[in-house]
């Protein structure tokens, strides 16, 4: 019994020393369903994902100035292939996940009748404040910029705009009630913190640039067989599963 016991402690001992923490630098209208994802990936794998979320623009300068990040999720695609081009990344990894979503949320406290007014509802008095990402460096600041300017609304409206840093800020904005509706992603609309507390309008996919995600291993990361394994599983039907219960359509070559 007390072989058997040693013996047990070597193995685990064996494979606590080859585990490894994979490092994840993720846009932030992933930060519900990459946790879970995370989890997952760890159940299975027994590695630890260490998680960092921001606005994709702010995460690539990061790593240009040397952020020690193994891996990349963009809410703009653009982003990991520029960090490719310049040698920042690998190229060959680079990996479309999902296709983000943007919609137009207000509380439940709100009156205003999204389905029936959609974005012209931003137009009503009782509206001071909308809350939407920085569009200098959050993928979903300049979708939702365009969706305005789309139906015509941006030079009505832009003196209520309000900016957060990233997608979740903005979220942030509207859910406290510091702005009375919010263009927020579809994942920030389905997470747990929001879904029973507003009601939201689904932005068509015709009025702004499509939110092609992708992820993409850094070039300077010292464990790329971590990183590769972690990309390998959001491939998985575990991981896409989650993916799609917070909103994002998977690419067709995905599917």
């Amino acid at each position: 019994m007390k072989a058997f016991r040693l013996l047990a402690v070597f193995l685990l001992a064996y494979s606590v020393s080859f585990a490894q923490q994979v490092t994840v630098a993720a846009a932030a209208d992933l930060s519900f369903a990459l946790p879970e994802i995370a989890a997952k990936y760890k159940a299975n794998s027994g590695n630890d994902v260490k998680l960092v979320f921001g606005a994709s623009g702010n995460l690539a300068t990061q790593i240009r100035n040397g952020a020690p990040f193994d891996v990349f999720f963009s809410a703009d695609e653009q982003y990991p292939q520029q960090l490719a081009d310049e040698g920042l990344a690998d190229k060959a990894s680079l990996y479309r996940y999902a296709i983000g979503r943007l919609v137009l949320w207000v509380s439940n406290d709100s009156t205003l009748d999204l389905s029936k007014l959609g974005m012209q509802a931003l137009l009503d008095p009782s509206v001071k404040k909308i809350a939407m990402a920085n569009p200098d460096h959050a993928p979903y600041g300049r979708a939702a910029q365009a969706a305005l300017k789309h139906f015509g609304l941006y030079d009505k409206v832009s003196g209520k705009l309000v900016f957060g840093e990233n997608i979740s800020q903005a979220a942030q904005f509207v859910q406290s009630g510091n702005a009375q509706a919010g263009l927020i992603a579809l994942s920030h609309a389905l997470s747990p913190a929001m879904k029973s507390k507003g009601r939201y309008w689904t932005v068509p996919l015709d009025s702004y640039p499509t939110l092609n995600q992708a992820a993409i291993i850094i070039s300077h990361s010292k464990q790329t067989d971590a990183a590769r394994a972690f990309l390998s599983f959001l491939r998985t039907s575990d991981a896409t599963i989650l993916l799609k219960d917070y909103g994002f359509t998977l690419p067709a070559e995905n599917r």
